[in-house]
């Protein structure tokens, strides 16, 4: 049998200095097309992990917010150890194009009153969310993203 290996398991999560935007995975699929992922780094890895109700509340509203900066997105999921987000693209992306829409995005979600869809009828657990956390977050975050990036 062939030995599988999990991309994110190969990466030294003692190393990295987060918040970080890092492009970790490119698949041509058989038709030609490019599918890129990303790893958006929130927190540094065992380290400092995000409450669940604010990790919930920014998958809601960056999930839109990540789609008004950049197109084809496929998906934008939290990661289970709660220190950030894999992002999924159509296309061949770079990590400075992503940093911005990302950047983009989490000034969205501090000038957010809201969670999107924080309902029984759009959400599975719509009572773990929680927008001041996101904005703790968010707003710690940005700034070292901008320092970083722009």
């Amino acid at each position: 049998m062939e030995k599988i290996v999990v991309e994110s398991f190969t990466m030294d999560h003692t190393t990295v200095e987060a918040p970080f935007v890092r492009r970790c995975g490119r698949i041509e699929t058989p038709k030609g097309d490019i599918i890129t992922k990303f790893d958006l780094r929130f927190t540094q890895p065992n380290k400092e992990i995000m409450p669940t109700g604010a990790v919930h509340a920014l998958e809601h509203l960056m999930a839109g917010f990540i789609r008004e900066e950049i197109a084809d997105v496929v998906d934008l999921s939290p990661m289970g150890c709660r220190t950030g987000f894999y992002l999924i693209l159509v296309g061949d992306r770079q990590e400075e194009e992503i940093a911005k829409a990302w950047i983009n995005a989490l000034e969205k979600v501090m000038l957010s009153e809201e969670v999107p869809a924080a309902n029984p009828v759009q959400c599975g657990n719509y009572r773990d969310l929680s927008l001041f956390g996101a904005k703790e977050y968010a707003g710690e975050v940005l700034e070292k993203l901008k320092a970083s990036y722009l």
